[in-house]
């Protein structure tokens, strides 16, 4: 997340479209039956366009970021 934030909008806006190019890939080789060369790479790509539409709609409604800091026995 932190190196999302310290993009420009314009280098934010080609991070998501690149991410998005290579899922929509991703995608049409799954939609066609072939298997892909990595199953968890989807998911993976569609965390990554999800944190870079965060960053961008934290930036156009101004909102401070605010970091909470993680249980130290996992998940909560």
């Amino acid at each position: 997340m932190s190196e999302l934030r310290a993009f420009t909008e314009e280098e934010l806006d080609r991070k998501i479209q690149d991410i998005e190019n290579d899922l929509l890939r991703e995608r049409g080789v799954a939609a066609m039956g072939g298997a892909p060369p990595s199953p968890g790479r989807m998911r993976a790509l569609r965390t990554n366009v999800a944190r870079a539409l965060t960053v961008r709609n934290e930036r156009r409604l101004k909102r401070p970021v605010t970091l909470k800091p993680r249980p130290a026995g996992g998940r909560a």
